[in-house]
């Protein structure tokens, strides 16, 4: 079983050389991908990726912060942790729920309704006391909007993509996510390297509000109204996508472990610190930023079957490391060890698109995959809202290593249910 570590170790890499590189990186990719050609003719598709990049850049900066501001400032220890991700889970366990009142929303309403709670949400947090019960409830509503427009950019993506280019499109969206995580981990690693305190903490989640903001006016640009058929209830479940259902319940559980818990262990255990941790969600944003359109491009050609079953190979490795480094090597080769394998567990879950282009696949409609895509999130965080609340219970009173391992049990699930999908024979 694993013992908080006081010691702190240093990582620092200049990080900063690869900046340069991104933006060139994505004008060349936008350019050979040539996006008239990607998305249809009528989509509002400009307003919406540029919302994407600026609720990326936002989301880098709350995201950069927000686990060191839960454990230094506010003082959550590994159970409380575990409490407080339960109640921020919560709004996308009853998403379908929510969504089914919101039944006569298109996907743009629906899109724009998101990034309002949001901002709402991250306001209380920049201006509320740090106490336990407040934190919970601003992180409660920050993540209402945040599920909201979790399957309105997946809904949207391949609503505005032409035929055969879901998966690419899906990939030009992530990438954009990851490009404005990127620099927002970059400005909180800049920061916390020269400062510290409640003070600093508090103006980062200033600016990422500012952000998010302009990233909600960028999305009243987009117009779509249409889309919706009345018969199409949220409450989406259709027989054929019972196996779309059960793989989001193994990706939930596996992705709940590495979200809560993987930074959780390199703060409480490493001792890392918010600069440090900034430094390591950059790096796997920037191997996300590349990886995203590579990965969506193989979806489209290979197929997504291919896709689901193939990390899971990975993934078992990356658990074992994780949960057993410590015994192997010394403390600070198994930090290193263990942040490696959190960048490589942000990108083997780009296979999760996969399952956004099946649904795709065997749907009848474009409001059918929305329907579908937002059920399937609930569907998810049904065992993710459980593992938020025993996760914590499991670390404290057995251990980090049983965790992971439970981790890499349900990616092996996911992969052998995976292998039982067949392919659409019209696609």
């Amino acid at each position: 079983m694993l013992t908080k570590s006081q010691k702190k170790y240093n990582c620092n890499f200049p990080l900063v050389l690869f900046l340069p590189l991104i933006p060139k990186y994505i004008c060349n990719m936008l350019v050979r991908m040539e996006l008239k050609e990607i998305y249809k003719k009528d989509a509002d598709y400009k307003p919406f990726l540029t919302s994407l990049l600026l609720i990326g850049l936002s989301y880098g900066l709350y995201k950069g912060i927000l686990d060191n501001y839960l454990a230094e400032i506010v003082k959550m220890r590994e159970f409380d942790r575990g409490i407080a991700e339960f109640f921020r889970e919560l709004p996308g366990f009853f998403l379908i729920l929510i969504l089914a009142f919101f039944s006569s929303f298109s996907s743009e309403r629906l899109f724009k309704l998101g990034g309002a709670i949001m901002i709402f949400g991250l306001a209380m947090m920049t201006g509320l006391p740090a106490s336990t019960v407040l934190a919970i409830t601003s992180l409660t509503i920050y993540s209402l909007g945040e599920h909201i427009q979790l399957g309105m950019k997946s809904s949207l993506s391949l609503q505005y993509a032409q035929k055969g280019c879901g998966g690419t499109s899906l990939g030009i969206q992530s990438a954009l996510s990851n490009l404005g995580n990127i620099f927002g981990y970059v400005v909180v690693m800049l920061i916390f390297s020269f400062f510290s305190g409640e003070h600093t903490f508090r103006l980062v989640f200033f600016a990422s509000l500012v952000i998010l903001s302009a990233g909600m006016l960028f999305s009243l640009r987009m117009k779509g109204n249409g889309h919706h058929k009345r018969d199409i209830s949220r409450f989406y479940f259709r027989k054929k996508y019972k196996k779309y259902y059960m793989l989001e319940v193994f990706y939930g559980a596996r992705k709940q472990i590495f979200l809560t818990f993987g930074p959780y262990v390199l703060i409480l255990f490493y001792g890392a610190n918010a600069s440090e941790i900034s430094m390591l969600f950059a790096i796997s944003a920037i191997a996300c930023f590349f990886a995203s359109p590579v990965v969506g491009r193989i979806i489209d050609r290979l197929g997504y079957k291919v896709v689901m079953i193939s990390d899971t190979l990975i993934l078992v490795l990356v658990c074992f490391f994780y949960g057993f480094a410590h015994h192997i090597f010394s403390m600070h080769t198994a930090f290193m060890i263990c942040s490696v394998n959190y960048i490589l567990d942000a990108v083997i879950s780009l296979a999760s698109m996969a399952s956004s282009v099946y649904v795709q696949d065997i749907s009848d409609s474009p409001e059918e995959v929305k329907a579908t895509i937002n059920t399937g999130i609930s569907v998810n965080h049904f065992i993710s809202i459980l593992i938020a609340l025993f996760g914590g219970w499991i670390w404290q009173n057995l251990g980090i290593e049983l965790l992971f391992t439970l981790s890499a049990f349900l990616g092996i699930m996911n992969s052998i249910y995976a292998a039982t999908i067949k392919k659409n024979p019209g696609r």
